[in-house]
C-alpha cells in the first residue's frame, strides 16, 4: 500500500541545494525568503535540505527564511544524514541529527533520509547502526517518515529494499535524459522501487540545470509542440507524471526559476500522450550522444561536503 503522505504532497518540491548567493558566496537570504513566500503562496509545501549542503548554511537558511516565518503546519521539511562525507565516526554521524534539529529549529522532520547511498559507502550505514538510529528517532516523534537517497545500481537498490523493507520511500535521480543511461539507470531504479511498493521522490529532474538549456534540435521539438512551455517544464513534468512519484525536487536558484516552475506546477497536469511522444523522440536524439552529463552534485568526489 502506498504511504498516505504520497497522496497529500504537492508535486513540486523546493530543493535547497542551489540557493541564490551573494558576491561573497553566502546564501542570499532576502531573495530566498521571497522564493519561499511564492512557493507557499502557490500551495506547495515540500522543502528539501541536508546536513552537508553549503556546510550547514542551507539548513540555517531554512530556519531563517521558512521555520522562523511560518507556522510549522504550513510546510514539510526534509533533511539528510551523511555517514560518509568527511569520514565521520559513528558518534559524529549520529550527532548530525541533533545538529540538523538545532540548525533548522524545526522541532521534528517530516522526512528524513540516509544520504546518497552508493556502492562505496552504504556499508557505513550498517556499520554505524544508522538504520536503527533513524527508526529510534521516529519512535520519539522527531521523524515522521524516513527513507534514503540513492546513486547506484538497480541490483544494490533491490538488495537494500529487501534488507530494509520498512523503508518508507526512496529518492532517485530521474530525468528524461538519464532514463536509459547505463550508469545512472533511472528507469531500472524507478522500477525496482515500484516493485517494492515504495513511493519515489525525484531529484535532479533538470540534470543540474542542463535540461533547462537543451541542444537546439531538442529545443525545437519542445517548441514545436508547445511554444509557451519552458524546456525546464518538460523535464520537471516528466518526473512528476510517473506513477508513484511523491514530489519532484527543483533546486531553484532565483526568483525567475521559481516563477517558471510555479507557472506549470501550481496546477500540475501530467504529460499528454502527444507530449510523451515528443519526450520519446528527444530521448532517441540524446541516445545518439556519448557525452556523460554532470549535475554538479559532487557526490562522486572524495571527502565531498
Amino acid at each position: 500500500m502506498e504511504q498516505d503522505f504520497a497522496a497529500h504532497t504537492p508535486k513540486l518540491g523546493f530543493g535547497l541545494m542551489r540557493l541564490p548567493k551573494t558576491k561573497d558566496g553566502a546564501i542570499e537570504l532576502n531573495e530566498t525568503a521571497e522564493m519561499v513566500d511564492r512557493f507557499l503562496a502557490a500551495g506547495q509545501t515540500y522543502f528539501d535540505t541536508a546536513y552537508v549542503y553549503d556546510n550547514g548554511a542551507s539548513e540555517e537558511a531554512a530556519r531563517k527564511t521558512l521555520v522562523e516565518r511560518y507556522p510549522r503546519e504550513r510546510y514539510t521539511l526534509a533533511t539528510k544524514l551523511c555517514a560518509w562525507a568527511g569520514n565521520p565516526t559513528e558518534q559524529e554521524a549520529k550527532a548530525q541529527f541533533t545538529t540538523s534539529l538545532e540548525r533548522t529549529g524545526a522541532g521534528y522532520f517530516d522526512f528524513y533520509l540516509l544520504h546518497a547511498l552508493q556502492a562505496g559507502n552504504y556499508q557505513l550505514y550498517d556499520q554505524y547502526g544508522i538504520w536503527d538510529f533513524v527508526k529510534e528517532q521516529q519512535q520519539k516523534g522527531l521523524i515522521r517518515h524516513w527513507g534514503f537517497s540513492f546513486h547506484a545500481s538497480p541490483a544494490l537498490l533491490d538488495r537494500l529494499l529487501t534488507d530494509h523493507p520498512e523503508t518508507e520511500f526512496v529518492q532517485l535521480q530521474i530525468n528524461y535524459a538519464d532514463w536509459e543511461h547505463p550508469d545512472i539507470a533511472a528507469r531500472e531504479n524507478y522500477e525496482v522501487a515500484r516493485r517494492h511498493g515504495k513511493p519515489v521522490i525525484v531529484m535532479e529532474p533538470v540534470k543540474g540545470g542542463a535540461l533547462a538549456n537543451p541542444k537546439p534540435e531538442v529545443a525545437k521539438l519542445f517548441t514545436d509542440c508547445n511554444p509557451a512551455a519552458s524546456a525546464a517544464s518538460w523535464a520537471i513534468r516528466f518526473g512528476a507524471s510517473l506513477p508513484g512519484v511523491v514530489t519532484v525536487l527543483s533546486g531553484m536558484s532565483n526568483l525567475a526559476q521559481m516563477d517558471d516552475n510555479l507557472s506549470y506546477m501550481r496546477a500540475f497536469t501530467p504529460l499528454s500522450a502527444e507530449e510523451r511522444a515528443v519526450v520519446r523522440r528527444v530521448q532517441e536524439l540524446l541516445g545518439q550522444s556519448k557525452a556523460i552529463g554532470c549535475t554538479g552534485c559532487r557526490y562522486c568526489v572524495d571527502g565531498w561536503h
